[in-house]
């Protein structure tokens, strides 16, 4: 069987098109899609412990992305992790009593922040700031936790 230039230019536009596709799902998967930011605003939220959260992990509200986490930090004084969020320019209606909490995608994914709106008639806007929070949970020290108690009604 003879090859032909035609075929292996194909078999070439095949391979580099394969490429490109595990490129843009590498890019997706890692949350990395988008190279534009949106227009949107930026909120602070202050947490005990902010766990696994990583820049770029989603922001959701009833389980639809809005946003991403911008940057983590360390507050020396109070010891807590200070989250900047940029929440998109369209959900622009958020009340300004909203909470949030750090979640995990499912027993081992990635973690995100969700935030649940309160009842306010003022609406969260650039700089502002979300008192409410609940911190994420440390799977290993609550198996830890778990097992200590367990291990006390056993004496």
């Amino acid at each position: 069987m003879q090859h032909s230039s035609t075929q292996d230019t194909l078999v070439g536009l095949f391979v580099a098109a394969g490429i490109a596709g595990l490129f843009f799902l590498a890019l997706h998967v890692s949350n990395l899609g988008s190279f534009v930011e949106q227009e949107g605003y930026t909120i602070t939220a202050r947490f005990e412990n902010s766990g696994g959260l990583k820049i770029k992990s989603p922001v959701s509200a009833a389980g639809v992305k809005i946003g991403q986490v911008s940057d983590i930090s360390f507050d020396l004084k109070t010891y807590e992790s200070i989250v900047k969020m940029r929440i998109n320019a369209q959900y622009n209606s958020i009340p300004d009593d909203t909470t949030a909490s750090i979640f995990t995608a499912g027993l081992l994914g990635e973690q995100y922040v969700s935030l649940e709106p309160g009842g306010s008639n003022e609406y969260l806007k650039e700089n502002s700031t979300i008192e409410i929070t609940q911190s994420a949970i440390i799977l290993e020290k609550a198996i830890g936790q778990f097992l200590f108690k367990s291990a006390e009604e056993k004496k």
